[in-house]
């Protein structure tokens, strides 16, 4: 169905003229349904760990499930993050506004659950509003009828739910705890007669990527690729130098690593944050310890040094993280089985995305924070039969910050997105001729320094060619690249001559933008020199030097 058509009756709810028994007869009929949302967010999945991306590391490690979102529906090529971190992100996905406006600039911040977000819109619309999972606000959630949220940042095994004034201890592994209370949620909702709304979002894959029992041994035998920029050479890319997110110098070889101490043994090496082992039951841990004791004990027979236990790090790390991928792939299958079985998915829209984009080792890093590609970029699939031609692919470049526009649309309820920042993409989704396509630019702004990783605060724009970034507070630089010469970012260009028009024009852009989402030099507040040592003597501490 075209989509325009669609939202037309939609809002205007018009009557169908229907042809009976040869004889003519108008009969008023109720327009069509408005579609059910299910939101389902990982925290920190890479678009390079889903097979339907073709990256080659997850042709090692496919994620079948999630894919099938993509077949079924549309696969965004260019779909961007506002601010890499998980609050943050969160909080302009509520409220399709940046966070300089919504006040969520940073972990750590308490989010205003009095502002108007996604969930309140469409519960006043007659949704039923749930979350589940990870919320990370700081604050009971505002506008669902229902939610489960993980503790804080939550953990792998045995988590701590919290639910009203209750928090409970819920034994077993996060995501399939999650998996479970979404598909009892989505199970009530089908006797009731009220579009619903859910936001089931997954701790999986976070630091410390800890995967479930069954996935313990996964990908052993697995040798994944590493990014050609593992061992990177920074040229004028002075933030980028000073960052402490690398794999093989910032990773905690025991709480990140699951490294030991030594040859049979089970304690971990330095573990700063013990709770996420500390938590597991004796049977839990005894079947972890069986599985790394015999590939950590390889390790130390191998008296492995240098670049090559560098390497090593690395394979660790992401055979660790594609295995704790597994256990979300598989929640969606079955959350998909579950809708063809009962006929709801025929109108029911499906969105699998992350928080922002993550590094799988390039430039040697994890983590991600800075608006290079690899953080910048989301994975974004979606599937509601009827609008969304199944296989379409698109590279017209959206936002996180263009979420809530679009599912108001979807469902009928456009005209409450006037205060928002983003932009609907709704008519990217059929095969009209969308006006999205046109949009030509995009604005990054990541504050969250002195702070965890030393990560500069930073700020600038990508259109669909050049990138301009500006890392500031105790350094001043600039940033330029050429995306379609340079797509891995490695060749600062801001004071190529070649490319001094191209500067011009961008700095001229960066500065409309900013003007239209309103940033102010509020914004640009310097961290002191005494905020910004003790950061790094936290990091070092708890780095263990």
């Amino acid at each position: 169905m075209n989509l325009q058509r669609y939202s037309r009756l939609l809002l205007a709810g018009l009557a169908l003229v229907f042809v009976s028994c040869g004889e003519e007869k108008k009969k008023e009929v109720e327009p069509p349904l408005r579609p059910n949302i299910i939101f389902i967010m990982s925290d920190d999945h890479a678009a390079q760990a889903i097979s339907a991306y073709g990256h080659p590391l997850s042709e090692k490690a496919p994620t079948p499930n999630i894919d099938r979102i993509a077949k079924n529906g549309i696969r965004f090529k260019n779909a961007f993050c506002t601010n890499a971190i998980c609050g943050p992100s969160r909080a302009v996905i509520l409220t399709g506004k940046h966070s300089h406006v919504n006040g969520f600039r940073m972990n750590g911040e308490q989010f205003n659950g009095n502002q108007a977000t996604l969930p309140k819109f469409l519960k006043s619309k007659g949704y039923r509003t749930a979350v589940i999972g990870k919320w990370h606000l700081h604050g009971e959630p505002t506008g669902f009828d229902h939610w489960e949220i993980v503790n804080d940042q939550g953990n792998y095994y045995n988590p701590e739910f919290i639910k009203g004034q209750d928090t409970t201890i819920i034994e077993g592994y996060v995501t399939d705890i999650i998996t479970k209370k979404g598909l009892s949620w989505l199970k009530e909702q089908q006797k009731g007669e009220q579009p619903f709304f859910l936001m089931l979002h997954h701790k999986a894959p976070h630091r410390n990527w800890m995967p479930a029992p069954r996935h313990l041994n996964l990908y052993d035998s697995v040798t994944f690729p590493l990014p050609d920029s593992y061992f990177p050479r920074f040229v004028n890319q002075v933030a980028a130098q000073e960052q402490q997110q690398t794999i093989y110098e910032d990773m905690y070889e025991g709480h990140d690593l699951k490294m030991s101490t030594g040859l049979g043994e089970t304690t971990l090496a330095h573990n700063p944050w013990t709770t996420d082992f500390d938590r597991m039951t004796p049977e839990q841990r005894q079947q972890w310890d069986a599985a790394y004791l015999p590939k950590n004990d390889a390790m130390h027979r191998a008296g492995l040094q240098g670049k090559e236990l560098d390497r090593w790090k690395g394979q660790r790390y992401l055979q660790d993280y594609m295995a704790t991928v597994a256990s979300v792939d598989e929640g969606v299958g079955q959350l998909l089985d579950y809708l063809e079985a009962t006929g709801m998915d025929e109108n029911t829209l499906v969105v699998y995305t992350s928080d922002q984009g993550f590094y799988l080792g390039e430039n040697g890093w994890f983590d991600k924070r800075f608006m290079y590609e690899e953080s910048l970029r989301m994975p974004l699939l979606m599937q509601l039969p009827g609008v969304i031609p199944a296989g379409k692919v698109e590279e017209a470049m959206v936002q996180n910050l263009d979420f809530a526009p679009t599912f108001l649309e979807l469902a009928g309820a456009a005209g409450d997105t006037e205060e928002m920042q983003g932009t609907s993409f709704a008519d990217l989704l059929s095969d009209g001729d969308p006006a999205n396509k046109n949009r030509d630019v995009v604005y990054y702004h990541y504050y969250d320094y002195p702070a965890f990783h030393m990560v500069k605060k930073q700020y600038g724009i990508r259109t669909k060619r050049y990138k301009l970034i500006h890392f500031y507070d105790d350094i001043d630089e600039w940033e330029l690249y050429d995306l379609q010469q340079d797509p891995g970012e490695h060749h600062n260009l801001i004071n190529d001559p070649e490319y001094s028009e191209i500067a011009k024009l961008m700095h001229a852009k960066l500065d409309s933008v900013q003007k239209v989402y309103g940033v102010t030099d509020k914004e640009f507040e310097q961290a002191s020199e005494a905020e910004i040592k003790q950061a790094y003597r936290n990091f070092k501490r708890l780095r263990g030097n």
